[in-house]
């Protein structure tokens, strides 16, 4: 049996990792994003230097260490669950690029994300007709509509891969036009559409409609905002089915920063960046400020954000380097939702209490839209949660609980704003807010909701309880900067999403983007796709010096 690593086991020495005065590249942001970058720019010879203001790398995509009563816990932040990981599958090809190598584990294929509605229970399967066909068996009257659905999917998909291969460089322009020409022809219809509008040509009946949008928590939209072509491919993800990386969330991150500092490259944490460095108009460095106050200028050749697109263009570049347009644009810029997640301790054999190494999205009601209605109104109160367990989906690594014990993560969407916590911004980043009443009593109210969805799903965990921690998304907001506590990066509305996102040349020559606002997208593959478009652009530019 293995053993987690400590979250925390390099932090003592990426904190005293001197800050260098020069290097190639700057990373703003120790996120996937920046870490692939980071990985391959090293790599090829590169000298690279990423600072990250929290005291762990790895961005949304690591997990928290806790003691309780001399008992070790870790859960997972961000990193769930992420698909496509057979042998040749995307994401085990996007590590292999940067040199590394995870195990993934393989969850429940008959029914990975299963959607538990008001007297309806639906378990997605892998597979494009296997899913098709159960469709077909819960919903027998509208088969005309999930036919229709389901060959847009397909069609999304086999799109998708060109594009894929295009910018792998493995086929040429023709290719994709003649795909899109033969094999995606209802593509074109929807490509900017809303996935309401999609679901309007396709069915009418509410569950059918609840059950095709039971992992909208996976982007954080309702049907009438988010696109349907993130949809349909976030969907297509993970028909190739659903995984999770043997030894946690974080070793993703864990091996990506091995590579960076096997081949000379530094990471700084507990550093965070006041503002890029421009001369002559070009991003020529960032000014970083220690835990003690301290700052100090780092000079390179190249900058690359990882950070938040707002922070990014609104505070960190000087704003009379960033063009009019650009920066109305940024100002107007709509973010994804937020999360809070509460982390529970159960006494116990999960599986005994029905629990499997599934993720579970439990609504409680058909309307989804009216749920995303009240979340934008300021209500804390959940009415649907996501419910996963590292213990089942990782069973044979030691260190996620004690002995005896499993560990199950509950999560909602709720207001990311600072004010609906009652506190202030200026709270948020000073830590000030931890000690706030308002704000602890609403935790507080929240955590307790939660655990009582975990209850109505799984009867007799509640009583088992023996260790429960919470995190807002102004907790999020505190240790990665994201605007509003989001951990989706833009809104993937039509607007914003693939050529309405930003590209990974920043505004000034020398900046550089990634990361969850960019092109490829949110999530894990979206984040390490950024970071490997952004190098390559990188490398171009560096070898013409």
């Amino acid at each position: 049996m293995s053993t987690l690593d400590l979250p925390t086991a390099r932090t003592s020495d990426r904190v005293k990792t001197p800050v260098p005065d020069r290097a190639d590249v700057t990373i703003i942001g120790a996120g996937l994003g920046g870490l692939m970058a980071g990985a391959l720019l090293a790599k090829q010879g590169h000298k690279v230097a990423i600072f990250d203001q929290h005291y762990v790398a790895g961005g949304c995509a690591t997990m928290y260490h806790r003691v309780s009563k001399g008992d070790h816990y870790q859960f997972d932040i961000g990193l769930h669950y992420v698909g496509d990981c057979q042998p040749g599958g995307r994401l085990p090809m996007l590590l292999e690029q940067a040199g590394v190598q995870v195990e993934f584990l393989p969850m429940d294929m008959d029914g990975f994300d299963t959607i538990v509605l008001p007297g309806l229970t639906f378990p997605i399967t892998a597979g494009h007709d296997a899913y098709r066909d159960r469709l077909v068996e819960f919903f027998p009257a509208e088969v005309k509509g999930i036919d229709r659905y389901v060959r847009l999917l397909k069609e999304v998909d086999v799109l998708g891969a060109e594009i894929n291969r295009e910018r792998r460089g493995l086929s040429a322009t023709a290719g994709l036009l003649w795909t899109a020409a033969t094999k995606a022809r209802l593509v074109p219809r929807y490509q900017n559409a809303t996935m309401a509008q999609v679901l309007d040509d396709c069915t009418q009946d509410p569950a059918l409609r609840a059950v095709i949008l039971g992992q909208s928590g996976d982007y954080g939209l309702p049907a009438s905002r988010v696109s349907a072509m993130l949809h349909m491919g976030l969907a297509n993800h993970y028909f190739k089915g659903a995984w999770y990386p043997k030894g946690g969330g974080q070793v993703i991150a864990d091996r990506l920063c091995e590579v960076i500092e096997t081949h000379g490259g530094v990471i700084c944490l507990r550093r965070t960046v006041e503002k890029i460095l421009v001369l002559d108009g070009k991003a020529c460095g960032v000014q970083v400020r220690g835990m003690r106050q301290e700052s100090q200028k780092v000079l390179s050749q190249q900058v690359l954000s990882n950070a938040d697109i707002r922070r990014t263009l609104l505070e960190l570049l000087p704003e009379k380097h960033l063009p009019p347009e650009q920066w109305k644009r940024a100002q107007n810029f709509q973010m994804g939702g937020a999360i809070f997640l509460s982390c529970f301790g159960i006494k116990g054999d999960l599986a005994k209490l029905g629990m499997g190494p599934r993720n579970y999205w439990c609504f409680d009601s058909l309307d989804g839209e009216e749920i995303y209605s009240d979340i934008a109104k300021g209500k804390l109160d959940p009415r649907a949660v996501y419910i996963t367990s590292a213990s089942l989906k990782d069973p044979d690594t030691h260190g996620h609980t004690p002995e005896g014990v499993m560990g199950v993560e509950v999560m909602c969407l709720s207001p990311g704003r600072a004010e609906a916590w009652g506190v202030s911004q200026e709270q948020v980043f000073s830590g000030a807010y931890r000690d706030n009443a308002e704000y602890l009593a609403h935790k507080q109210r929240v955590e307790d909701a939660l655990l009582d969805r975990l209850e109505a799903q799984f009867p007799g965990c509640k009583e088992r309880v023996v260790f429960r921690e919470s995190a807002t998304p102004v907790t999020h907001t505190r240790f990665t900067r994201a605007t509003d506590g989001t951990g989706y990066g833009l809104a993937a509305t039509p607007d914003q999403f693939m050529k309405g996102r930003p590209g990974y040349r920043g505004p000034i020559p020398g900046l550089f983007m990634a990361g969850a606002n960019t092109r490829s997208g949110h999530g894990i593959v979206g984040a390490l796709s950024s970071g490997r478009a952004a190098a390559f652009r990188m490398q171009q530019e560096l070898k013409g010096r």
